[in-house]
């Protein structure tokens, strides 16, 4: 299982740095070529979202990004420090209870909708130290793309 880790300061123009690396990665994984934009526009879906949590919220610790390559999966991991008010430990938001009260444009939840259109599985959880969006795509074994 190898793992890449990028941080950065929660700056719009960071996001397409984030695609870049997320596609590149998920290209050595072994993601399907036609699966390739998905993932960099989820990338940065997930991305942007984060950004602007942060930016609203003034918080200064850099957006998380964790891409792993496990034996049949590649996953994708997004974090923000955002905590969800009056929350201890982790708690399934799905989305939702962020989205509403956080954002009255609706934004955020659009945000969610794309990934969720753009990836088959999606986990969203919040806790009170911050949120994280899980997106996993299937890989295709070394052996079969020689």
């Amino acid at each position: 299982m190898a793992t890449v880790e990028l941080r950065f300061s929660a700056q719009p123009e960071h996001v397409r740095t984030a695609r870049l690396v997320a596609a590149a990665v998920a290209r050595r994984a072994g993601v399907d070529e036609a699966v390739l934009d998905e993932v960099r526009l989820a990338v940065g879906e997930a991305c942007s979202r984060a950004v602007g949590l942060h930016r609203s919220h003034g918080v200064d610790a850099p957006i998380r990004v964790v891409l792993t390559d496990e034996e049949k999966a590649f996953s994708i991991e997004v974090g923000d420090e955002v905590p969800l008010p009056g929350i201890s430990g982790s708690q399934d938001a799905s989305g939702g209870a962020r989205g509403v009260e956080e954002d009255a444009d609706g934004e955020d939840e659009m945000g969610l909708a794309v990934i969720r259109g753009l990836v088959d599985d999606m986990d969203v959880s919040s806790s009170g130290v911050g949120g994280v969006i899980r997106m996993s795509w299937p890989t295709t074994p070394a052996s079969l793309l020689a």
